[in-house]
């Protein structure tokens, strides 16, 4: 897949038809998921590009001041694009200068003229351009081909990443996977920790996931994948992982200001520094506990670990 991460870059070299999808597409859940499966089958029955626009931060974080923490990062999505068949994804910087481009602007010059639009696929509440003036009917009445994709329910609930959130927060792993279509999952940057999992017999590999929802702290069974690139790698190997989120409280010294996620990777001891993990997590094993020295810890480690065998073979 490839990815632009600036407008002006546009547009491709031979630059090809597109059909295009627009939005944040936070967890690329059932919704997104069809909104991206109606592109693709668009985008093949004209010879053109799978493309998707969006936003390499939530646009709510310059709209109200805040954003929600996400369920994918921009780094996650792109990889979820990837792996549905999209073949050419924009991200774009939600700035005040892009906040402020007309929707007729923004039609025109980027997806027209830049990525070659010849049809839209749309969700049913996608808006875009200044003042969310653009949308389906706007790009209607430009004489463009826009498919309006309707929502999605589960158990009579519409799917949506708010209500995902809510899930993955309230510890409904369940519930946020039916929406989500597949089980929940993390993805970030393995960055160095203090080296205790490896003093105890157990190496793990400490996740950084700039700004993405977790699950709640506790221990948790969890498959996890090495991941090459976003844009066009594959799963490089997964392996069964005992998975601790949490604020280490067996462990002496300064209690982190955050949860600090981090992943014992069965029967493999590599240095996987700088390399990018995806958690999917299985079954929650425990809640986060408070052992009476090092060599408890230890012995519950062992437990966990031979817990997730059981659950995840190797």
């Amino acid at each position: 897949m490839k990815v632009t991460r600036d407008a002006t870059q546009l547009p491709l070299a031979g630059r090809p038809d597109a059909v295009v999808s627009i939005g944040v597409f936070d967890g690329v859940h059932l919704g997104h998921q069809a909104i991206l499966a109606a592109n693709l089958r668009a985008a093949r029955e004209r010879g053109a590009l799978p493309t998707v626009v969006t936003f390499t931060s939530h646009p709510k974080a310059l709209l109200l001041g805040r954003a929600p923490r996400t369920l994918t990062t921009l780094d996650h999505r792109l990889e979820y694009f990837r792996r549905a068949g999209v073949g050419h994804t924009l991200a774009l910087e939600f700035d005040e200068r892009l906040r402020a481009v007309p929707a007729e602007d923004f039609t025109r010059e980027v997806l027209i003229e830049g990525l070659g639009a010849v049809r839209f696929v749309l969700g049913f509440d996608s808006k875009f351009g200044r003042d969310r003036a653009g949308g389906p009917e706007l790009l209607r009445s430009l004489g463009h081909g826009v498919d309006v994709i309707p929502e999605v329910l589960v158990g009579r609930r519409a799917v949506s990443s708010t209500a995902i959130r809510e899930a993955v927060e309230l510890g409904d792993l369940e519930g946020a996977a039916r929406m989500l279509g597949r089980p929940v999952s993390i993805y970030g940057e393995v960055v160095r920790g203090e080296g205790v999992g490896r003093t105890l017999g157990f190496p793990t590999a400490n996740l950084e996931l700039h700004h993405e929802l977790h699950p709640p702290i506790g221990v948790y069974a969890a498959q996890a994948h090495r991941v090459d690139s976003v844009e066009g790698g594959e799963v490089r190997a997964s392996h069964a992982a005992a998975v601790n989120i949490g604020f280490r409280p067996s462990v002496e010294g300064v209690r982190p200001e955050r949860p600090i996620v981090e992943a014992h990777l069965l029967d493999l001891d590599e240095d996987l520094y700088g390399e990018h993990l995806e958690l999917v997590f299985v079954a929650r094993l425990r809640g986060e506990q408070r052992f009476e020295g090092l060599d408890a810890l230890r012995a519950q480690i062992a437990l966990d670990v031979e817990a997730v065998r059981t659950l995840l073979p190797t």
